[in-house]
């Protein structure tokens, strides 16, 4: 049986932690941002963690999954 390829746009939105959860980036931080507090700016920076209900689905499109 062949090897099941990557999906790569999963492998670009999410990172796996040294811990084994998942890592994913924080939506609506692209454009329009003029109309939205700075402390949600911030905030939308830094990376947040997939919930635990939507974690299975992930990790099977990525490798090692």
């Amino acid at each position: 049986m062949p090897k099941v390829k990557t999906k790569r746009s999963a492998a670009k939105r999410f990172k796996i932690t040294g811990g084994g959860k998942i890592r994913r980036f924080r939506a609506g931080n692209s454009h329009l941002k003029t109309k939205k507090p700075s402390k949600r700016i911030r905030r939308l920076r830094r990376p947040a963690l997939v919930s635990p209900a939507d974690e299975k689905r992930v990790r099977a499109l990525l490798p090692g999954g």
